[in-house]
């Protein structure tokens, strides 16, 4: 009898082994949850157990089931933003999970290449303006939090994914992205509200190593055997990412996404407006988005000597083409970066300047969805070119310049051309007040007929307009 209770009691702890409950690493300690909304909370359990969510701010508790898989989740109703910390208690499977530390706020996903990834400590020889500056402020681990998915890559889809949030503050500030930090220092300052960010970024990736092999399979360019795909550099192979980062934090409740990456698509500009519009959808699907209720806010690659040397400027191509794209996405947008780089950066692919950036992402959100629209947020661009009659001069109609530009003397990365196509520097130009119009003429050229601004690959400005934002790069013939 003391041998079959013995048998039956190691059958019991057995079976409680394998109905233990298990929660996604995104919904853990000190996870920051989106505000106002039914933020989903997910993990695993034996199949067809009760799952009972219940918060500690509500004295109501939210139930799901564990599917056929073991797979659960439960849509949680949070309330308004505050600093308070709550508690989560997950029940099934006769077994209890406690969350601790957790706030509700804002969260956005943070993803692309290099320049998002890159940590406020910096890359070697790449380092972060003034970051130790913010790394030694004083701890903000109730403002800003951070859950950091690890470089991975998978031929299968993931379901989960090594990390943990971790709050602001000097051991933890130099591992987080400095692109993604400093957008959520902004958000915060004006919003006064936590601010979570899910960072998902890949040194190198293309868009491509953010979209799914099933949309791949379409694209007659992409060789997807497994050959093929070794043979790649690690960060451009195709899918991979996708699989092993975005699959594990797909779905989780977010406000909206950031995005900076374009590099390692630069020559392929001719394919990117149209991959990049179905990633984004895509993506939406994924997040159960099928209005484009969640925004998405690109980052124009920084000026870069790409080499080897073209006469036709791909890396400027692929600019036109990401500002096509934020025209042609849904709820999208773009910042500029043509002023952010230093004339000692044109061989660094990761320029310092990384607050600004941030900044300008924010600046973004901000104006658009929630609500602040005296902050301005679009950069001026160039939607119209003609000769002035009577004059050796020509004139660019810009955007977003109701206040008019920050110079007219010392510009740099302006340049006019005439008829015969050769284009020279214009240090002086005149931002009509009646006409809303640049006014631009050279000593050199008699009939000007097209103006170009920032562009090459590597071609700083500092035209901006009078609330800060810098002039887009263009490239304009006289339509008259």
């Amino acid at each position: 009898m003391k041998r079959l209770l013995s048998i039956a009691a190691l059958m019991l702890m057995f079976a409680n082994a394998e109905a233990k409950l298990s929660l996604s690493r995104l919904c853990s300690d000190g996870a920051v949850l989106q505000q106002n909304t039914e933020a989903t909370i997910w993990g695993t359990a034996d199949p067809g157990a009760q799952i009972t969510v219940t918060p500690s701010w509500s004295s109501t508790s939210f139930k799901g089931k564990a599917d056929q898989e073991g797979k659960w989740s439960v849509k949680v109703k949070t309330p308004a933003a505050s600093y308070k910390a709550y508690t989560i208690t997950v029940k099934g499977g006769g077994t209890t999970v406690r969350l601790n530390d957790i706030l509700v706020g804002e969260v956005w996903l943070a993803s692309g290449q290099s320049n998002m990834e890159m940590p406020m400590r910096g890359f070697f020889n790449c380092p972060v303006e003034n970051a130790i500056e913010y790394i030694s402020a004083p701890a903000a681990t109730e403002k800003i939090r951070m859950f950091t998915v690890p470089i991975k890559q998978s031929y299968e889809p993931l379901d989960d994914v090594e990390g943990e949030w971790k709050g602001a503050e000097s051991s933890t500030i130099p591992e987080m992205s400095a692109t993604a930090f400093f957008f959520a220092r902004k958000l915060n300052e004006v919003l006064d509200v936590p601010v979570g960010i899910v960072s998902c970024a890949y040194g190198g990736a293309r868009v491509e190593s953010w979209t799914p092999k099933s949309i791949l399979e379409t694209y007659p360019d992409e060789d997807l055997s497994r050959e093929a795909i070794e043979a790649q550099m690690h960060y451009t192979r195709p899918y991979l990412a996708y699989n092993a980062m975005l699959c594990p934090v797909m779905g989780y409740t977010v406000k909206g996404f950031i995005w900076y990456q374009g590099c390692s698509n630069v020559g392929k500009h001719e394919q990117f407006v149209d991959r990049m519009g179905t990633m984004v959808k895509h993506w939406r699907e994924c997040w159960n988005d099928t209005e484009a209720q969640l925004p998405f806010y690109m980052v124009e690659i920084a000026p870069y000597r790409y080499k080897p040397a073209s006469e036709v400027s791909y890396a400027s191509l692929l600019r036109q083409a990401q500002h096509d794209a934020a025209k042609a996405i849904p709820n999208s947008g773009i910042v500029v970066t043509n002023d952010l780089t230093e004339s000692y950066e044109m061989d660094n692919i990761h320029p310092a300047k990384k607050k600004e950036v941030g900044d300008r992402l924010a600046y973004l959100a901000l104006n658009r969805d929630y609500g602040h629209s005296r902050i301005a947020c679009n950069s001026p661009e160039a939607v119209e070119c003609y000769r002035i009659d009577g004059r050796n001069e020509i004139a660019v109609k810009l955007t977003d310049c109701g206040n008019g530009l920050n110079r007219w003397m010392e510009i740099e990365g302006l340049e006019v051309a005439g008829s015969e196509g050769i284009f020279y520097p214009v240090t002086f130009a005149f931002y009509e007040w009646e006409g809303k119009y640049l006014r631009i003429r050279s000593e050199f050229v008699f009939d000007p007929c097209e103006v170009r601004y920032g562009w090459g690959d590597f071609n700083p400005g500092n035209l901006k307009n009078a609330e800060g934002l810098p002039v887009s790069p263009f490239w304009i013939k006289a339509e008259r």
